[in-house]
């Protein structure tokens, strides 16, 4: 397979999707080994996905391993440099499309016998657990500054060991902030696959949540503006 920057964004956020919300597959479908395993698993799903996406990014040729358009946003307004942004943020978003769809495939026996059309979206998308637009715009602006200011101080102190400790961070996040709206923080990992959840033939499906929809796109584009600047 042809290695270029684009493909490793492409393939990286893929395997990203595949493995983070394959993991809220397995805790939310009916009748997976992991039914009903928590949130502890979904957080650490989630941290080891990070880990190993940055791992897949970089051997098929994506040398900065965004996978995130908030991190590719705030990086080119600390470093005033544009010119991969129309690049990656495309990449990330076919590849979140896809690595949804791979989700729905490998489980789709789980979502025919899944009645909750919530527990569906889970998979594709994110959910806050209370309504409140202002708040959970407000957690998602914060996760995505810590999630920028995060990587800034790893890439400080460390280089061979950063896809590990992203993922510590991803989980930290997780852990700690993730609470309110589900720590899209990722306009890309919430946009493509609720797109997907949109058009798909998903048995028995619900709303895909479209007035929702925004906040996990701006949330996260608004703190990587504001990390952006911070990091100047």
């Amino acid at each position: 397979m042809h290695s270029s920057p684009f493909m490793g964004e492409l393939l990286g956020t893929l395997v990203l999707i595949l493995l983070g919300n394959g993991v809220v597959a397995n805790v939310v479908l009916k009748d997976t080994k992991g039914h009903n395993s928590g949130w502890i698993v979904i957080t650490a799903g989630w941290a080891f996905a990070v880990t190993i996406a940055i791992f897949v990014s970089k051997a098929f040729g994506g040398y900065d391993a965004h996978l995130n358009p908030a991190v590719t946003i705030g990086l080119a307004i600390a470093k005033n440099e544009y010119s991969k942004v129309i690049d990656y943020v495309s990449a990330q978003m076919i590849g979140a499309f896809l690595g949804a769809t791979l989700v729905w495939l490998y489980h789709l026996p789980h979502y025919a016998k899944t009645e909750d059309k919530g527990a569906k979206l889970a998979t594709f998308a994110t959910d806050p657990a209370i309504a409140s637009g202002g708040s959970n715009f407000f957690s998602e602006v914060i996760g995505t500054i810590v999630l920028l200011v995060g990587i800034k101080g790893i890439g400080a102190v460390t280089t061979g060991l950063g896809p590990f400790a992203v993922g510590i961070l991803v989980w930290a996040i997780g852990l700690s902030l993730g609470g309110t709206t589900g720590y899209a923080i990722n306009p890309a990992r919430d946009l493509g696959p609720r797109i997907a959840h949109a058009i798909l033939p998903i048995s028995g499906k619900g709303s895909s949540h479209w007035e929702y929809a925004w906040v996990p796109v701006a949330g996260p584009i608004t703190g990587a503006i504001l990390a952006g600047l911070l990091l100047l």
